[in-house]
């Protein structure tokens, strides 16, 4: 692996709130599949109805950037996913995504949409969220950030009932998502019909990836996310 330096400011001394450093597949996205290194910040402003990671909301434990480099190391894998909660509530999280991609990682971050992505490192690959009327957030998203979005990035919609679904049509037009980025639609485990969810897309000619979480098919938890 590629040394980083310590770069201005100490960043490599800055320190995260960590909930969990694994490594999985990747479950979600156009990654899927991918082996990864998932590093899971603690926190989250957002309580979204269908959240399946709510133990990473409070507790994990402090790391400096540079500590975090090394345990990601420790893995020997090529992709690596910043994730949460919310990993951009911590104010260290572009220093660690930064280092991350000086260390020659093929880096991506899942973030909510709620907050800015205007500053994330352009190396960085950032899976943006727009949250659904279902999730209970839907006043959150930061509608700013679709101008900042390129093809090196992608939007994923979480769908929870039809409603949800025409409400991701009618935004998917209205910003014309699919010309920005890949555009992922997911159905709620439970709350709504895989099947469905991909009738709806056919019936549609909608130029979007459905996908399920991976994980969950593999291992009935939330591993890999």
């Amino acid at each position: 692996m590629v040394e980083v330096s310590a770069g201005p400011c100490g960043q490599m001394a800055l320190t995260l709130r960590i909930s969990e450093i694994f490594a999985s597949l990747q479950g979600e996205s156009t990654r899927v599949g991918l082996p990864t290194v998932f590093v899971r910040l603690t926190g989250c402003p957002l309580r979204c109805t269908w959240c399946d990671t709510t133990y990473a909301f409070r507790d994990g434990h402090s790391l400096t950037v540079q500590a975090v480099l090394d345990e990601v190391a420790r893995h020997a894998l090529h992709h690596v996913c910043v994730t949460g909660g919310e990993p951009l509530a911590q104010a260290a999280c572009g220093a660690l995504l930064t280092a991350l991609c000086d260390a020659g990682y093929s880096v991506s971050l899942e973030t909510s949409g709620a907050l800015d992505i205007s500053a994330v490192d352009p190396r960085v690959s950032r899976i943006v969220d727009l949250k659904a009327p279902g999730s209970g957030e839907v006043s959150r998203n930061h509608l700013p950030n679709i101008d900042q979005l390129t093809p090196h990035d992608e939007v994923k919609i979480v769908l929870a009932s039809a409603a949800d679904y025409q409400w991701a049509r009618e935004q998917i037009a209205h910003w014309r998502l699919t010309g920005r980025c890949p555009v992922l639609l997911s159905p709620v485990s439970g709350e709504l019909e895989p099947g469905q969810l991909a009738d709806w897309i056919v019936r549609d000619k909608l130029a979007v990836r459905f996908q399920l979480q991976l994980h969950k098919i593999l291992w009935h938890d939330a591993r890999g996310r």
